[in-house]
């Protein structure tokens, strides 16, 4: 694993402190990871979100829509069942 040292005014610092002691994180480092891992998550989802929004429209979600997929659904399930 790499080391990276961030500098952070006393109040930030201060905020950090709290939010290791109070949400359980056993150091800094850990709450950093998680908040960076939250950011990479989220800019992924954007991503996906942007590219659904620029794509073709799709057939519209009907009540057809949903009774072919409970039928794939149910399909698999068996599938998986008998093996």
């Amino acid at each position: 694993m790499s080391t990276m040292n961030i500098s952070l005014p006393d109040a930030l610092k201060s905020f950090v402190d709290e939010q290791v002691s109070q949400r359980g994180y056993g150091t800094s480092s850990e709450y950093v990871r998680e908040l960076i891992r939250r950011d990479r998550d989220r800019q992924q989802l954007r991503s996906l979100l942007m590219a659904g929004a620029a794509s073709a429209p799709a057939a519209p979600a009907d009540a057809g829509y949903f009774e072919g997929l409970r039928d794939r659904v149910r399909q698999a399930g068996k599938a998986a069942s008998r093996a």
